[in-house]
């Protein structure tokens, strides 16, 4: 009779012994696919653990340039809120703008909001010293 399992032979401890003798006694189990189980189970373990080894390094590692990232963002948001909480401290008394400062002011953030959007668009700094050198008609 020819099966596609091997047959092996080992010892268990008397305790162990007697633990799977009365998990086997149940019905529709067996020594075999308790076994079977319990191996499977632990190689699994184990495949699991080398993962950790394989792979852990460079979790590792995004995870420390993902916690550098945090605290640089967290260092901006800092300073743009120190800046803003500075800037209108200093303009709090200053005396209310005339229509030629008001309209220069509009037409200043404008320019500053078509250039963070051309920024946006090209998807990188690398053109931020150029596009701020080019004078505002040019553009």
């Amino acid at each position: 009779m020819q099966t596609r399992k091997t047959r092996h032979q080992f010892y268990l401890p008397d305790d162990l012994s007697a633990k799977l003798d009365a998990m086997a006694a149940q019905p529709g189990s067996s020594k075999t696919a308790i076994l079977t189980d319990a191996l499977s189970a632990w190689f699994d373990r184990r495949a699991a653990h080398e993962l950790d080894q394989r792979f852990g390094v460079r979790l590792d590692r995004q995870n420390r340039t993902a916690d550098r990232m945090e605290q640089k963002l967290d260092f901006v948001t800092e300073a743009l809120g120190l800046f803003i909480r500075h800037q209108l401290t200093l303009t709090a008394h200053q005396p209310a703008f005339d229509a030629e400062t008001r309209r220069l002011g509009r037409l200043r953030y404008d320019e500053f909001i078509k250039l963070v959007g051309r920024l946006l668009a090209r998807g990188g700094r690398e053109d931020l010293p150029t596009l701020m050198a080019e004078p505002p008609d040019q553009r």
